[in-house]
């Protein structure tokens, strides 16, 4: 179809129509610019056979604004630079296992060791719980934190008939997720939150904020993420217990696996690539040079080479290949005689975008000076869309940036990467996963600089 300059085309999954975009322009368009006729994802919800399934990326309609204007603002960089701390004290583990790797000169599983970092960070910031998945990798957190995302065929089917025909769920009362799942999570936030009301216990983290959302406390939003205008946005609406259990399960969920397979990716990428490796070694030191030798939220911040690094990574490796959007009033597509009709699926491809040579010649290879201010000139926006975009992109993107960031910094300041020759290459991607994953793991060499 790319071939023959369409910008869009149509296929069935069962008696489910589909809309496909091939064309960035039409992309934003349905995202952003005509968003009101696009405002719902297709994901189930049922919040009494499921609880967590009505969180904000499954939501619908105005539950959706009302969720999105309350959570907002716990997501603005001023509340990032507030979890920094406790973000970045999760790295002490993840230098000892490096330093430890090094000295007995053992090779490690970037998949597996970035997974248990980042369901640290995850639960520091989003539980206040300190899961110690580093130190234990069969830690009661990791267990169901993996268990959450149950890869394997029956959970693929479940995943994609709850997309397709998201009725039957509700027919036969089925559940998405696992009751002992639901069950784990759901008693450890309703006891973190016991804990911390009956103990007045401040914490720098996001749960300290959904307490605060949950008591009716304003949250301030310094810089205006995701403001949506609506007549009942304003609404004083009270999150319960479920709810911040729910959105805590999502926080979990949709950031400890996509921070660590662009971790993964990255350091790949960097292992495969010496000279980038170097020259983004060099940016960390000289930057952090600069704060005494700390890493500091204002100085990974101004590493603009890791940016870079971390667009192509995930331009190259984007966690999911595509997003969809359902119609939710009639639409005529602008220009044409094209009526989309209320309830069909519009699948926008994000790895189809991001490995196009129209927009990134030699796709293939890793390249993060594609996303100098030069070479982003003249590129169409939404050629690049690891987060989606419009008001439904991604709420935690600063939140997945960060961890990366200082995952990145707290490593290649002292340490080497290469690729070790079990990696096996080209990848296979395991296709029961719901992210991009290779099957089979990346494995890495890893020297102390001396």
């Amino acid at each position: 179809m790319k071939r023959r300059r369409l910008a869009y085309c149509g296929f069935y999954t069962f008696a489910q129509p589909n809309f496909f975009i091939l064309d960035p322009e039409l992309s934003k368009r349905i995202l952003s610019k005509d968003f009101q006729h696009f405002t719902d994802r297709c994901f189930f919800v049922n919040e009494e056979i499921d609880p967590f399934s009505a969180h904000l990326l499954s939501l619908k309609g105005s539950q959706w604004k009302l969720r999105r204007n309350k959570i907002s603002p716990t997501f603005t960089s001023g509340k990032m630079k507030m979890m920094f701390e406790t973000l970045l004290n999760c790295t002490k583990d993840l230098r000892v296992l490096m330093e430890d790797f090094a000295e007995n000169y053992q090779i490690f599983n970037a998949n597996e060791i970035f997974e248990r970092f980042t369901i640290d960070i995850i639960g520091s910031c989003g539980f206040g719980i300190e899961c110690n998945s580093l130190r234990d990798p069969n830690s009661e957190f990791t267990k169901y934190g993996k268990k959450a995302l149950k890869e394997g065929a029956w959970h693929q089917f479940k995943m994609n008939v709850s997309i397709f025909a998201p009725n039957l769920f509700d027919s036969f009362r089925i559940p998405l997720n696992s009751p002992d799942v639901t069950r784990f999570f759901m008693n450890t936030v309703k006891e973190t939150l016991r804990y911390r009301e009956e103990n007045n216990v401040v914490r720098k983290d996001f749960m300290h904020l959904m307490i605060q959302l949950k008591n009716n406390v304003k949250i301030e939003n310094d810089d205006n993420i995701g403001e949506l205008k609506s007549k009942d946005s304003g609404t004083a609406v009270s999150l319960t217990d479920q709810q911040i259990a729910a959105e805590a399960f999502l926080f979990f969920f949709a950031g400890f696996e996509t921070s660590a397979r662009t971790l993964t990716f990255c350091f790949y990428e960097l292992a495969s690539n010496m000279e980038i490796q170097e020259k983004l070694r060099t940016e960390i030191q000289n930057v952090l040079a600069k704060y005494g030798g700390r890493v500091t939220y204002d100085a990974v911040m101004e590493m603009t080479y890791m940016q870079k690094c971390i667009s192509e990574t995930l331009r190259k490796y984007p966690p999911i290949p595509g997003i969809t959007r359902k119609c939710t009033e009639r639409y005529k597509l602008p220009d044409t005689n094209v009526i989309i009709e209320k309830d069909v699926l519009i699948f926008v491809p994000i790895s189809a975008f991001h490995h196009d040579p129209e927009y990134y010649p030699n796709p293939e290879k890793f390249d993060p000076e594609r996303f100098s201010s030069e070479n982003q000139f003249g590129r169409h926006q939404y050629a690049w869309l690891p987060f989606g975009e419009g008001p439904r992109a991604c709420i935690g993107m600063r939140f997945a940036i960060m961890q990366v960031k200082v995952g990145l910094a707290a490593l290649l300041q002292k340490y080497k990467f290469s690729v070790n020759s079990k990696t096996q290459i080209p990848f296979v991607f395991d296709p029961m996963h719901v992210f991009l994953t290779p099957k089979h793991g990346i494995w890495l060499n890893v020297e102390k600089i001396k």
